[in-house]
């Protein structure tokens, strides 16, 4: 089955999940909390230099090497500084209602391939509540 048509009624569906996920208030608000982040210079430096740093720190735990304090707690620091701005926490809060948002709708489209039908709350697994609900199976 190819999809490649614009008007093939799986893209065509698409395109309604598209309209209805951009017509959320969530939507705006991930949206502005991205689009704030992406015009501070200033701040999308910091979070490359600390996304950077915290790959080469994850980097030389895999590898068994000890991390000295001075690494850790460089890292703590620039990474509060960065947490302190406002625009940054909005950020990082953005990007997880993103995540969180795309992972439920790819849970709903892998479990309908999965089991061949559109799936009920039933077929998810048994961690929380569903696949929407964020308590991580701490019920």
């Amino acid at each position: 089955m190819e999809l490649k048509t614009q008007d093939s009624p799986v893209i065509e569906k698409t395109k309604e999940l598209c309209k209805t996920l951009v017509e959320q208030p969530v939507f705006a608000e991930i949206r502005k909390g991205i689009d704030e982040f992406n015009a501070d210079e200033g701040l999308r430096g910091q979070y490359s230099d600390l996304f950077a740093r915290q790959e080469q720190l994850q980097e030389k735990h895999g590898r068994g090497e000890t991390l000295s304090d001075e690494e850790v707690d460089g890292f703590d620091r620039d990474r509060e500084k960065f947490m302190a701005s406002e625009v940054a926490r909005n950020f990082m809060e953005a990007q997880q209602a993103m995540h969180k948002l795309q992972q439920t709708v790819g849970q709903y489209v892998s479990l309908t391939f999965r089991l061949g039908r559109v799936p009920t709350e039933d077929d998810f697994p048994k961690q929380g509540c569903g696949p929407n609900c964020g308590c991580s199976g701490k019920s």
